[in-house]
Formats: structure tokens, sequence, C-alpha cells
């Protein structure tokens, strides 16, 4: 596929949600794809330029944001290099490479030891932040039906299964060359022992023992961090269905067995029965710590909940005293003592990356309906904030009460990063998309599209410009019927109903 990063028509690439009850729905749609086009970046000496900078530090680059901005990039993967970001941390934690040095133009020498206008290198910020690059390069593959691409991961470079392999060897703290901060996370026999920061959740009271954290950050050390074993059984699983695709059975059965052993720790060990709820566990006694938070959703997204499970984590999405409310996927639980209603960083505030996994979670057990009327909940929330709020534009995250961005983690009087897009385009973009609109599942490979057509709205309703593989179609429905254009042909699913689609104009009884 020949690509044109960071060109100036970039919006012939992206596809138009089409919600004809709320047109006003597409301006904020597009203001997000505006904002991170403003984010690709090119510089000499990296790896891979152009680059999407994950609208946080110009010195440093962010594993967890990028894969994150990758998931909404695969829409438009001709003009904004999402999955080829990825080769910059590749590339200098298994391939010897290093990124170039730069003269920055703000002073963040507080936290990063960069000075305004004297070099600096830039460096990878955490090199255990969450390990999510199989997963995220499934996603892509799905879209892009990439072939040479998986292979070249699998077999050429074995990056994937590097980066799983290290992070299960981690006995001690390191700092890899080219990375900026040392390793946390050490690999213990039933899990992980982990630290805000690095898990992503910078300020969580996850770990805390009593009713509140006595420590802005208690990074308990003896917890094992139910994240983080969740995540790498999930790399295990996309490992393993990269190659299935690549027609590699005995690889793909290798994999899988290292995820099914991750799934039976898990439900042995982190679910609670008593509350029907999976915490964070003590590593030696295995005693929970219960402190309800967001991160519990990744045993869906990995897959490793049973459907019994997964019903009781997906009731709590709408309890209003748990992650339900004036809007859903809130980082902690309502009913926690240090539950903060300004956001607080992780202490209240609703975080698209993990709301983003969380339905990616519903979708995996077939909670279409919950899904879609979860993401509209939020996605109404992140659009009458950049409405009403000034300036109008996509925050870092948001409030979990009002039509506001979250307040800071340190500063209880300013608001969260603005233009971040960034991984809160998440929203506007592919929850939109997916879970508003309800196109969940796309596959380049079968050339299948999934959609859970909702009944939430009037008038038209669909998708035009939509690219997977070599597919280019408009699906349309309005009424008893669809019209869709396309291309090449496909299979369509309608709310489980089968429709073969043929080159040309196809017209649909639903």
């Amino acid at each position: 596929m020949a690509h044109n990063f960071g060109c100036e028509n970039w919006r012939e690439y992206i596809p138009t949600p089409i919600c004809e009850d709320k047109p006003e729905y597409l301006e904020f749609y597009e203001k997000a794809w505006e904002i991170a086009f403003e984010h690709i970046k090119n510089i000499d000496g990296m790896p891979q330029t152009p680059y999407m900078d994950e609208a946080f530090c110009e010195t440093q680059v962010w594993i967890w944001d990028s894969c994150f901005m990758s998931l909404f990039c695969k829409y438009a993967r001709e003009a904004f290099p999402g999955i080829e970001t990825l080769n910059n941390f590749y590339e200098v934690l298994y391939n010897g490479k290093s990124l170039p040095l730069i003269i920055p133009q703000s002073d963040d020498s507080r936290w990063t030891g960069a000075v305004l206008g004297e070099l600096y290198q830039i460096k990878i910020h955490i090199a255990d932040n969450p390990p999510l690059f199989a997963w995220v390069e499934y996603e892509n593959a799905m879209m892009s039906g990439d072939i040479e691409r998986i292979k070249e991961l699998l077999y050429e470079h074995r990056f994937l299964q590097k980066h799983y392999e290290w992070m299960e060897n981690l006995r001690e703290k390191v700092i890899p060359e080219g990375v900026h901060v040392p390793t946390c996370l050490i690999a213990e026999k039933d899990g992980y022992k982990w630290e805000g920061g690095r898990s992503g959740m910078d300020n969580t009271p996850r770990g805390k023992i009593g009713e509140h954290a006595e420590k802005q950050r208690p990074n308990n050390p003896d917890m094992l961090w139910l994240d983080a074993i969740c995540q790498q059984a999930l790399a295990a699983n996309m490992i393993s269905k990269l190659f299935a695709i690549a027609g590699d059975r005995e690889q793909e059965e290798e994999w899988n067995k290292r995820y099914s052993e991750k799934k039976e720790i898990i439900n042995s060990l982190y679910w609670d029965e008593t509350d029907g709820f999976y915490y964070d566990i003590n590593c030696d006694t295995h005693e929970f710590y219960k402190v309800m938070t967001i991160a519990s959703y990744w045993t869906m997204t990995a897959g490793v909940a049973s459907e019994k499970q997964a019903e009781y984590l997906v009731k709590h999405l709408s309890n209003p005293d748990t992650f339900g409310g004036t809007v859903p996927f809130v980082s902690l639980s309502r009913s926690d003592p240090d539950f903060n209603s300004k956001g607080g960083y992780w202490r209240g505030s609703v975080w698209l990356p993990t709301a983003y996994a969380a339905l990616k979670g519903l979708a995996n057990y077939g909670f279409y309906k919950e899904a879609h009327r979860l993401a509209y909940k939020l996605f109404k929330h992140m659009y009458k904030t950049y409405v009403e709020f000034e300036p109008h534009t996509v925050w870092e995250c948001y409030s979990p009460e009002e039509f506001k961005p979250a307040l800071n983690e340190r500063n209880a009087n300013e608001y969260v990063r603005p233009d971040f897009c960034g991984w809160s385009a998440l929203g506007p973009i592919s929850a939109y998309i997916e879970f508003v609109i309800g196109f969940h599942r796309i596959d380049a490979f079968e050339k299948v599209v999934e959609w859970a057509k909702p009944d939430a709205f009037e008038g038209k309703i669909g998708i035009k410009n939509l690219r997977f593989g070599k597919v280019i179609t408009d699906i349309e429905a309005y009424g008893g019927k669809c019209t869709v254009k396309s291309n090449e042909p496909y299979t369509l699913k309608i709310n489980e109903k089968e429709y073969c689609i043929f080159v040309g104009i196809n017209e649909l009884d639903l």
C-alpha cells in the first residue's frame, strides 16, 4: 500500500460516519482528525519518520500512548503513520538503534533534563509501559490485511515475541539503552510487581492499606498488578492469532498455551467470588487489595473472564455507585473514599484509552447493545465538553461529573492537557465508528464487516469511504433498506444477518 503520511489531502482518506439524526457530531469527529494531523511529526534521524507525536513532550516518546493512537490512525492508514510509529520503539529496544538529538523548543528540565535551546536526545520515556504491541498490531492488521508486516514482525525481527519474553524475564530494575527512566516491573510466579507511572495509571490508589491512600502514589511493593498479567495474556493471545493468520499452526498453539496459562492464574487468584470482581493481589498471601478501578476491565479485553464473570463486570458500568453514573468508565470506583469528583488524574477521571479497551472487551463478549449505550454516553460527555468548555478541543482526560476536562494530578486548580489527539481521539473517532455507529468488527483477511446497527437514531446511519484491505465501501441504512457501494466483494453482517456485497451498488432489505 502506498503511503502519503502527513499529506495535505488527508481528508480524502478518512471515513465519514453518517448520523443524520445528529449531524453536529461530524464536526467533533473531524476536529479530532484535524488535531491529530497537527501531531504528525517529522524529525530526521528517527527510525520511523514521520511518526505520531503523543501531544505530551517533544523529547520523550511513550509506548502506550503510541499504541492507542494507532487504534484510530488505522482508519486512515495511508495518511496517518499510526502503526508505523511503533517502529521507533522496536528499533531502539530490539535492534540497537537510537533516537536523534534535537534542540527542544520548551523547557522540560524539571522532569526530563531537557533544557530549552540545548541539544538533547529523544528517548523512550518508559520501557515497561503496558505491553500492548501485539494487541494493536493485530487490530491494525485486521484493517490493513498486511500479511507482509505480520511476517516481518514474527519471523524476520521477532519484535513481538522479544517484547513478551523481555517482560517475562524482568527480575530487577534496568535502564535499557535509549530509555529515560528505569523499569519497575518485576516478574513473579503469579504475576508482576509494578508501579503507577509505569502502568500508565500514575496516581492510582491501588494497593493502599486502609481507607485512604496516604501517598500520592501508594505503589505497594508487595502487590501484583491485575492489568499487567492481563496485558501479557492479551499479548500472548494476539501473537497466537497473528501466527494463525500466517498459517503457522505450531506457533499458534504454542502461544495459545501461554495465553491459557495466564488465564488460569488470573481466574484462580485475582477473582473474588464474594464481590464478583477482579482485584490486585498480595504477592505472598494472595490477599485481595480491594480497590475497584477500571484496570479490572482488562480481563474482558484479554478475553480471560468467563461469560458469568463478564456479566458481573458489565453491570458495574451501569452502577452509579461504581463505574456508571453521570459518565461511565471512571478510573476509580465512585464508592472509593479516594474518588475525586473533579477527576484528579487517575482518582476518578475518565480516560479514553482504558474506556476504549473496556469497550473492546464488551464487544469480545457480545455485549453490543451495552457497548453502544455506554459509548454513546461517553461520546456525548466529550462532545458537550467540546461545545461548552473553552478552549473547544479534545482533552487528555475528562471530569467524571461536569462537562469539563479533569483536574491535574498535582495541581488542584489546573486542568489536564488540551489538544490531546493523542489517545483521546479514540472517543470521537474509534469509539464513535465502532460502538456509537456500531461497526465493531472489520476483518480485511476474511473480508468481513460486522455492524451492530443501533436503533437509537432516526434518519440515515452508516459510513462512507471505509477502507480495509483493498476494499473501499459506503454503507448507508435508512428504515428497512440499506445501500452499499463497494469496489470489491465482501461480506456484511448487520445485526447478525449476513449479506454478500458485490462490486458496485447493492440494495439490501433489512
